[in-house]
């Protein structure tokens, strides 16, 4: 396939997952993930294979920063252990290394995203679960449908494909709209603080 008409598969995608995604739910998981981290609590962050990279990436934006200064974020993957998932892995189940880790760091009013193409990823639906036993919100960003997520997702973002590059792709512009405003949501925060206090 030509280099443009690839380009131009990603821009379609792209497009459909615009008119599909909801403002609404948008500026609600935007308002769910500023909430948790501005009163101390945890986003947690999970996925598997290139999705566990899209989680690394995530994590590294609000840890670190996206494009303003501010503090550090209480943002952690799940999936960047390698000691807590081989050794969970290896005496439990690969299906309950992200159940195990939400039960270990999660809390109500914090937030559980999860990524995961197919929907269906069987760790990352146990997380969920586990996730609601404890009250927190969830945010899932999958491919068409939704898979089992769906029915387990406070917000569901499904990039209407079945391609997993071009799925992934849509992913990445999504997280970093999402971490670009929850990051000028936190930075006013901080702003309108400072400003009091003088």
């Amino acid at each position: 396939m030509p280099l443009q008409a690839y380009l131009a598969q990603s821009i379609q995608v792209l497009e459909l997952a615009g008119r599909t995604w909801n403002e609404e739910s948008v500026a609600g998981a935007v308002e769910s993930i500023t909430s948790a981290l501005r009163s101390g609590k945890p986003l947690l962050v999970c996925g598997n294979g290139g999705s566990a990279a899209d989680a690394m990436h995530i994590t590294g934006e609000l840890v670190g920063r996206f494009l303003a200064e501010r503090e550090a974020l209480k943002v952690i993957c799940l999936s960047s252990n390698p000691s807590i998932l081989t050794a969970w892995a290896n005496d439990y189940s690969f299906e309950t290394v992200f159940s195990r880790q939400v039960e270990a760091y999660g809390e109500p009013g914090a937030v559980l995203l999860g990524i995961s193409t197919s929907g269906n990823s069987k760790n990352v639906v146990a997380a969920f679960q586990r996730a609601h036993s404890l009250a927190m919100t969830t945010i899932a960003l999958t491919g068409d449908g939704g898979g089992e997520l769906a029915a387990l997702s406070d917000y569901l973002f499904a990039v209407p494909s079945r391609s997993t590059p071009l799925i992934q792709q849509a992913h990445i512009c999504l997280y970093h709209y999402l971490c670009q405003t929850v990051e000028q949501r936190i930075a006013e925060t901080l702003s309108s603080g400072a400003s009091r206090a003088s």
